[in-house]
């Protein structure tokens, strides 16, 4: 076979026409990759030993990842079969959505939110339904739950949103599920949870046990600085968690990550310290670029959001000459993750210099935007 053989199989249309799902761009060795939010901590001490364990990695997995589900449902209070574990939160997501929809089905969510989620429902089958976020980067609850249908199966709210890092607030939340139908699945996207502090954010813990369609995700690549081994948990009713199990592909958390995630667990307190540092920078990062003009709204993950709109290129390309790689998304504006500290100075720099090459009025100008 060549690399001009052209295959005759016949692909369904929208797969075929489906981009791959792009990571964040590498960076040079003089430069700061800020563009996956990524821990810029190694894994915790111990964790890297634990996860090798007894070298046994010419033995399957359990394929149950059953010690780190009792770890988990011991510590949400629950039963071990209302705990899932994946290959990190977004296969969960594929799990679940697979799960309950499929062609002529409906999946509403808010967009902009995590590029994943468009690919993720195409591959069911079913149609997106993105319901765009508010002038302050926040979810439009009611316009989501506006959207709902006949056809909807499934909706999904991520909090804090990736990229915008908006939150959604226990009162919101509660009053967005007093609207949606039972028989609607609803996907609760947590994966950077640790990083948040305000005390208004929905509780999701709380949140599954009251409503049995709901579904918890959380993951161990960001705060746990474990996302090269790819491991995250779903916390919900077992007859939603057996059916996303039913669609995994068997296997595919390893023993590996198995062992670093229960390791991981049991250092929460340094793995806390570890955050606070993050969410320290974090707050440097935002009072630089917000004192040089930018108006960034308020984030609690572990980035920031420049809506650049349609020049994101342009500043992406300012981010770059200064040492960052950033995650563009062309159109829309730029995500920077929150890393090493030396990023500070170079994003005050880069920030200077975006609000000289912006028209005045731009929806980045302006200082900061309402918390939230």
């Amino acid at each position: 076979m060549t690399s001009t053989t052209r295959t005759q199989v016949r692909l369904r249309p929208e797969i075929a026409g489906l981009p791959a799902y792009r990571q964040g761009r590498p960076a040079a060795s003089d430069a700061l990759k800020l563009s996956s939010n990524e821990n810029p901590f190694p894994p915790l001490p111990g964790v890297v030993e634990a996860a090798v364990g007894d070298g046994a990695i010419n033995r399957y997995p359990d394929a149950t990842a059953a010690r780190l589900r009792a770890a988990l449902a011991a510590r949400f209070d629950v039963d071990v079969d209302e705990v899932h574990v994946g290959a990190g939160s977004v296969s969960l997501i594929a799990q679940l959505l697979l799960a309950v929809a499929g062609a002529g089905d409906e999946v509403v969510y808010p967009w902009r939110s995590f590029e994943a989620y468009p690919s993720l429902v195409t591959v069911t089958g079913a149609t997106s339904v993105q319901v765009p976020l508010t002038a302050d980067h926040r979810h439009d609850l009611d316009a989501m739950a506006d959207a709902i249908g006949d056809r909807t199966r499934a909706v999904i709210v991520c909090s804090p949103n990736n990229p915008t890092g908006s939150i959604v607030t226990e009162t919101e939340l509660r009053s967005f599920l007093d609207r949606v139908p039972e028989s609607v699945l609803v996907i609760l996207d947590e994966a950077y949870r640790e990083f948040v502090v305000d005390p208004s954010i929905a509780d999701g813990a709380s949140i599954v046990r009251e409503h049995p369609n709901v579904v918890l995700l959380r993951t161990f690549s960001k705060a746990y600085g474990l996302a090269g081994l790819r491991v995250g948990y779903a916390i919900g009713d077992r007859a939603l968690l057996d059916a996303a199990r039913s669609t995994a592909i068997p296997l595919a958390v390893t023993g590996l990550a198995e062992n670093a995630a229960l390791e991981s667990l049991a250092r929460d307190d340094e793995m806390l310290e570890r955050v606070s540092v993050l969410v320290g920078r974090r707050s440097e990062q935002l009072d630089a670029v917000r004192a040089a003009g930018l108006r960034v709204p308020e984030p609690h993950g572990n980035f920031l959001w420049l809506d650049a709109g349609e020049q994101t290129g342009a500043v992406a390309g300012v981010l770059e000459r200064h040492g960052i790689i950033g995650r563009a998304f062309p159109g829309s504006g730029v995500r920077i993750s929150i890393g090493e500290q030396e990023a500070t100075a170079r994003l005050t720099a880069a920030a200077a210099e975006i609000v000289a090459l912006l028209e005045p009025g731009h929806p980045l100008l302006g200082g900061p935007s309402r918390k939230g």
